[in-house]
């Protein structure tokens, strides 16, 4: 099974990632932004889980991974300061979202 992944994948225009590769992480993270940005998470969770799974480690992810730090320290926080926090997130959500987008399939018939 696992020696037919890879070309099943290949003709739905999907990539495989090797396991733990930075690549896969990327599209790991790309992937929780999407999430975030249809509403499936909120801001912090997509820190929270960046947070947890990279820290500060993967390049990419690190900003997040500071704005999970700056979600911690406003236990106390106002309405405010959580509100540019979002804003922050959903802008850097945004900007891995995009970084990289999905590979569409490509097209399986003659095209004339």
């Amino acid at each position: 099974m696992h020696d037919l992944l890879p070309e099943a994948l290949d003709e739905l225009g999907l990539i495989l990632y090797p396991i733990a590769s930075e690549a896969g992480r990327e599209a790991a993270a790309r992937e929780l932004a999407r999430r975030m940005m249809a509403g499936e998470l909120k801001p912090w969770e997509l820190t929270f889980r960046i947070n947890q799974r990279y820290g500060h480690e993967l390049p990419l992810t690190a900003r997040l991974a500071e704005l999970d730090d700056e979600y911690a320290f406003l236990e106390y926080g106002g309405d405010e300061e959580v509100a540019q926090i979002d804003a922050e997130v959903t802008a850097e959500a945004h900007r891995l979202a995009e970084a990289h987008p999905r590979v569409p399939a490509e097209p399986t018939g003659d095209p004339t």
